[in-house]
């Protein structure tokens, strides 16, 4: 049986990227660019104001207040291609407007008084070339701006747009079946009646897809026979990637393996040395990443976490796709069941100064989703370690976002 470690490894060696898509700006936010962006043109392209109020000689203003003859008006928009400001005078100005020949310097309206609109008088101290944006100082035509590799954020749709790029080159997200197993599943919608669960494993793995950046395409509920597992598996492995939950223990009734076989899926492994999760399989037909969960659906929230999201950000061409993993110390003892395997238990955190604080979110039993719902991340036990003492450092990861932490 493969370590927690070993299975994160065999997976990401049979990952492959998508192919690579022009898309829109607002498309691009979370993705990944793939190639770098240089710079087409000066940011600014020209010498402009950084404030609404007037542009003037430095000198003129050596001694405040200072009268000045008002001589011009450039709008935003607007040209100064005729414009001079000569001594003794002032030209008024609008943010971002292009900086009058003569100028070298721009004063907040809020700084002067506007005695007439022949005349402005000059309240403060005046510093050359102050509350002026001069050409190419924020980026120089031919420069590298945006590196391949980098996450799109809306400050680098900001970037590419001001560049004059309205596309941009991105992995494909990859479309991702979600299939659950089982008579006993109803959808969402219907009361259970008695030996009936509502399907809630579906619509969790197809948004924490979604969270992870893919495209999730829901084919339903397999029933327990051959017929209906060939139907619908077949019908998933025509996305990119296929994921299914339950089936893939020894029952009687758990035919995933069985009919992926027979599909030519090859079987990478089919039992990870971790708890919850010991029943997680992973194979690949045609490239495609094919994961067969447990079908708790703390085991299989848990699982999707651990090896499904990594394969996902790969194929998006993600090259850190581990969360980050940190120490936190243990408030209260934690009896964790002795096991050959890694234990991934659901934690609170709190954070107080500069430590991590971390607390049981609850009975760890796969069956309790409630505790998924308190816990903000999984600490990962080593096997063999059986009690965990307060005041102990433990290794965590973040379960989802929680900014308010950090």
């Amino acid at each position: 049986m493969l370590s927690y470690d070993q299975a994160r490894k065999i997976i990401l060696e049979n990952i492959t990227t998508t192919g690579i898509e022009q898309t829109d700006l607002v498309d691009s936010v979370g993705r990944l660019l793939v190639e770098d962006v240089v710079a087409s043109w000066d940011m600014p392209l020209w010498d402009n104001s950084a404030m609404d109020g007037y542009a003037v000689r430095a000198v003129d203003c050596s001694k405040i207040p200072r009268n000045l003859n008002v001589t011009g008006y450039i709008p935003a928009g607007g040209k100064a291609d005729d414009i001079e400001v000569k001594a003794g005078c002032a030209v008024k100005i609008m943010t971002g407007a292009p900086i009058p020949a003569g100028a070298d310097a721009v004063v907040p309206v809020e700084e002067t008084d506007e005695t007439s609109g022949e005349q402005v008088s000059i309240q403060a101290r005046v510093v050359e070339r102050q509350h002026i944006r001069f050409k190419a100082e924020d980026v120089r035509a031919g420069q590298t701006v945006i590196h391949a590799g980098t996450i799109i954020r809306p400050p680098e749709v900001s970037m590419l747009a001001s560049l004059g790029r309205s596309t941009v080159p991105v992995f494909v997200r990859p479309v991702v079946a979600v299939l659950s197993t089982g008579d006993e599943l109803i959808e969402v919608g219907r009361t259970p009646g008695a030996g009936e669960i509502i399907n809630s494993n579906t619509l969790a793995l197809a948004a924490a897809v979604r969270e992870a950046g893919a495209i999730p395409r829901i084919i339903g509920i397999a029933r327990d026979n051959l017929e209906s597992h060939r139907e619908k598996l077949l019908e998933g492995l025509k996305a990119d990637m296929l994921i299914t939950s339950a089936g893939v223990s020894a029952g009687d009734r758990d035919l995933v393996r069985v009919v992926l076989e027979e599909l030519g899926v090859k079987q990478i492994f089919w039992k990870v040395g971790i708890k919850p999760g010991k029943p997680t399989a992973f194979g690949v037909k045609d490239g495609k990443p094919v994961f067969s969960l447990p079908g708790n659906p703390v085991s299989s929230l848990i699982t999707f976490e651990e090896f499904v999201r990594p394969a996902l950000l790969r194929m998006m061409g993600h090259q850190h796709v581990f969360r980050p993993t940190f120490s936190a110390i243990l408030r209260d003892n934690i009896k964790n069941r002795e096991s050959d395997r890694t234990s991934l238990l659901r934690i609170r955190l709190e954070r107080e100064g500069e430590f991590y604080y971390a607390s049981s979110s609850g009975k760890q039993q796969t069956g309790l989703l409630k505790t998924m719902v308190n816990s903000a991340a999984i600490a990962v036990i080593p096997p063999g370690r059986g009690y965990l003492a307060a005041g102990e450092e433990v290794d965590v990861h973040f379960f989802g976002s929680y900014i308010d932490l950090i």
